[in-house]
């Protein structure tokens, strides 16, 4: 898009400086996103996005809920004393109109404060581990009492029988022919099947609540001061929403815990770090501990197995269809994903009894 297009777009939003240049940001992939710089040095910088509502198809809920969030872990901040809120919370900056997105044509955007002085780890360290479970865990305690009711922007995103239905439906209509192929991993997903959808066998029951949830946990999703290791704010928060807490603490682990790269088919080399594990639990347990409930820290070990078993099951349902979803390097790049995943999966079972003894250790 051409630059005065942007700055008109920009210009729609309550701005407080002149704007100057703007330029690309960052590699994300589901967002288009700028930097917009303003002249005055007393005036902040914004960062601009346009919204893929084609992930995201209702904005309105999508921006209720970042607002949602976002104010109320001010006013928590601001009730603790804390300084420098911009730096600590994302702002959305309104327009005219009083919304945090304009439309323009059939495109949306938004506006917020851009945090000087920050670095984000696409690495995961034991002690990157560790801050960002804790983090992760503020963030879920900080949301516990929010009192406005959040949406689904993603309905049953993390929905285990959702998504082995679809795995079924792909196995039935077998698209491409590819199905005689994988019988033997297909057979072994569905032994394990049952137990994996636990969450929402209790969530029935009545036995296990949702919580608000980030529901994208990677380390890069995750501010840290540029001066410092101090971790200032969670952001990238298109995803919270209403969940079971096992998708935020088993779905960092599942990249994050891994010896490789989801898509390595250097099968051998895939495995479950357990110091990535201890790290993190004890950050999340730190902070998050002081409100789960008991059914929810003794299925966290279920949770770390979740998430890979729930990945392979995307993948190779996506491999059977003709790789019509995720993007694919090759025409095998969707069913190594799967395999490396449920080789995970399998490593993740094996350590599911130490995983119970440190939590019990940690007093849960």
């Amino acid at each position: 898009m051409e630059n005065n297009d942007l700055k008109k777009i920009v210009g729609m939003f309550d701005v407080k400086g002149t704007l100057d240049t703007i330029a690309p940001l960052g590699n994300g992939l589901i967002n288009d996103t700028y930097k917009v710089c303003t002249s005055e040095p007393d005036a902040p910088d914004y960062v601009l996005q346009r919204i893929n509502h084609q992930i995201f198809q209702d904005v309105e809920l999508l921006q209720h809920n970042i607002e949602a969030v976002t104010r109320h872990i001010r006013e928590k901040l601001s009730a603790r004393g804390v300084a420098d809120l911009d730096r600590r919370v994302l702002r959305f900056i309104p327009t005219s109109e009083g919304k945090t997105y304009a439309h323009v044509g059939d495109e949306y955007w938004r506006l917020s404060v851009f945090i000087p002085r920050t670095k984000t780890y696409e690495a995961v360290t034991p002690a990157h581990a560790e801050k960002a479970g804790e983090k992760f865990g503020e963030f879920e305690a900080m949301l516990v009492d929010l009192p406005e009711q959040l949406g689904e922007v993603i309905p049953d995103f993390h929905n285990m029988e959702l998504r082995l239905s679809q795995l079924r439906e792909a196995v039935a209509n077998d698209a491409v022919g590819r199905v005689s192929g994988i019988r033997d991993m297909l057979a072994e997903l569905e032994a394990s099947a049952d137990d994996m959808c636990l969450a929402e066998q209790l969530g029935r029951a009545g036995k296990l609540k949702k919580r608000i949830c980030h529901c994208d946990t990677k380390v890069n999703n995750m501010l840290y001061d540029g001066d410092g290791e101090d971790v200032l704010c969670v952001i990238d928060l298109d995803t919270v929403m209403p969940s079971y807490v096992f998708s935020d603490y088993g779905d960092f682990l599942r990249t994050g815990a891994n010896f490789v790269a989801e898509d390595c088919p250097e099968l051998e080399k895939v495995g479950f770090n357990m110091e990535i594990f201890k790290s993190f639990t004890r950050g999340y347990l730190r902070s998050a501990g002081t409100f789960l409930e008991p059914v929810e820290t003794e299925h966290l070990p279920y949770g770390a197995a979740l998430f890979p078993f729930m990945q392979c099951v995307r993948f190779l349902a996506d491999y059977i269809n003709g790789d019509t979803y995720y993007k694919i390097n090759y025409p095998e790049h969707n069913l190594v994903r799967a395999e490396n995943q449920l080789h995970l999966f399998r490593s993740v079972k094996a350590h599911e009894e130490e995983m119970k003894q440190f939590i019990r250790e940690l007093g849960f």
